[in-house]
């Protein structure tokens, strides 16, 4: 009878231990030894000489540091919801800010070719201080599931979107520079629930879309070394964390670099990638154009355009780039002045600048106005004008040319991009090139600009690797 008292009471001791844990409660010292000592020994220990308290406290004292790193380790990587509201204050300073510009006098050419123009920004700064509403884009967050986890001792943000269909594929997207999760958030629900959208059941992918480190929700590393292998790993752990064991990744601008990057670095766990910046340009191409070289004799007409693109952007759109690769503290002006930030954002490159500047002479392009001003009033109100662009000074890796993937790829090749590479350098540079397509409209921001015709890019890349 004694025994199977003994033996009740052992029971209730793990019992309670476990409903203890299950509640997130903190186990004593006393707790913990109870459970690992049966009742006879714990009260001789507890009578036992003064040695041997001592010992017993050292071995509790021992536990409960152990208990509290687990519990700490446990608590970093813990997935924790995530809401965004910033106060009416904030907005408040940010419309002061804007209607306190010194504007600069008028570019001196009729067109673009200083740079972005002041009859531009003048009408997107007015917008922006009588119309804009910041709060309809924070419902537009809020409704969708989103949350926080540390990794490599940084906090990540990202949205995940779970799709009703049974066997979908887990995908991560990633944005780029000067974008954020917002310029994807018109591709989740054609992505996730593609019956709706004219697709099928089949195509549907459980969307997971990360603020890239520096940007947006996500932490600002405090030390060097965040780089587009280091954001690799992380997006890798970040999957497995969500319980993804196997998964496909896309990416435009960084986040096609990062996606490029994790596939050369070949988890197990990663199927394939889908790419819209594709890094393919043969290394002696990209040299004669870097260098202003005419075009290489030979080239297709397909081959000798991209070509072109290239040259034009060495020659008078690779200014921010450079800027930001070398001295990207330097800054400070895009950081205090809203309207400095938003011109030094909307000056990617040529053809974007376009596409963006006309929705403010009332013309639409896939994007409005607010598209617009919701992703300038994230870095602002962020603050990540100066973390965003460091990425730029960490990157070592080149940016045009092939860096030996040998994965499953995917490649769309939009029309407007900085460089629309051709299906035969494409070809040669992903050996298990699996889909290839370039479509008649699309730029740099394509889920963004045109996110049903990038939407059907993404199914039908990855659809090979359904099969």
């Amino acid at each position: 009878m004694k025994d199977k008292l003994a033996a009740d009471s052992v029971f209730e001791t793990s019992c309670a231990q476990i409903i203890s844990r299950r509640e997130g409660l903190k186990l004593s010292a006393a707790s913990i030894l109870a459970s690992l000592l049966p009742p006879v020994a714990l009260t001789a220990t507890r009578t036992a000489s003064p040695r041997s308290t001592k010992l017993e406290e050292h071995t509790m004292a021992q536990m409960t540091a152990t208990q509290q790193a687990s519990a700490h380790a446990a608590d970093k990587a813990a997935i924790r919801p995530f809401r965004v509201k910033f106060s009416e204050q904030d907005l408040v300073d940010l419309r002061k800010r804007i209607d306190a510009t010194k504007w600069p006098e008028q570019e001196t050419v009729a067109d673009a070719s200083q740079g972005v123009q002041l009859a531009t920004i003048r009408k997107l700064a007015r917008y922006w201080t009588t119309e804009y509403d910041w709060r309809v884009v924070e419902g537009k967050l809020n409704a969708l599931p989103q949350f926080i986890t540390e990794i490599d001792g940084l906090d990540i943000h990202f949205i995940h979107v779970r799709s009703k269909h049974e066997d979908a594929l887990p995908l991560i997207v990633t944005h780029g520079w000067p974008g954020s999760v917002i310029e994807l958030l018109k591709i989740i629900d054609p992505l996730t629930n593609p019956t709706a959208h004219g697709g099928n059941a089949s195509d549907a992918f459980h969307l997971v879309i990360p603020s890239i480190p520096g940007f947006g929700f996500s932490g600002k590393p405090t030390t060097t070394g965040w780089d587009p292998a280091r954001m690799a790993h992380a997006w890798v752990a970040l999957m497995n964390r969500l319980g993804y064991s196997r998964f496909v990744a896309q990416g435009g601008d960084w986040g096609a670099m990062i996606t490029d990057v994790m596939a050369t670095q070949a988890p197990p766990e990663l199927l394939g990638i889908h790419l819209n910046w594709v890094f393919a340009v043969p290394p002696d191409i990209n040299a004669a154009a870097f260098t202003g070289m005419p075009a290489p004799e030979g080239l297709s007409a397909d081959e000798k355009r991209a070509y072109e693109q290239l040259d034009v952007f060495y020659k008078k759109g690779l200014g921010y780039a450079l800027e930001m690769a070398n001295r990207p503290q330097t800054l400070y002006g895009i950081a205090d002045s809203p309207v400095g930030l938003a011109a030094f954002l909307l000056d990617h490159d040529a053809r974007s600048y376009e596409l963006i500047a006309r929705v403010f002479d009332g013309l639409h392009s896939g994007l409005t106005r607010d598209d617009v001003l919701d992703n300038i009033t994230l870095y602002w109100l962020t603050n990540t004008a100066i973390s965003s662009a460091r990425i730029y000074w960490e990157n070592k890796l080149p940016f045009f040319t092939p860096k030996g993937v040998v994965i499953p790829v995917a490649v769309t090749a939009f029309p407007d991009e900085v460089c629309t590479v051709p299906q035969s350098w494409a070809a040669q540079a992903y050996p298990k090139l699996m889909y290839y397509n370039k479509l008649d409209k699309g730029g740099h921001f394509a889920a963004w600009e045109q996110p049903h015709l990038f939407s059907q890019e993404v199914r039908a890349g990855f659809r090979p690797l359904r099969a």
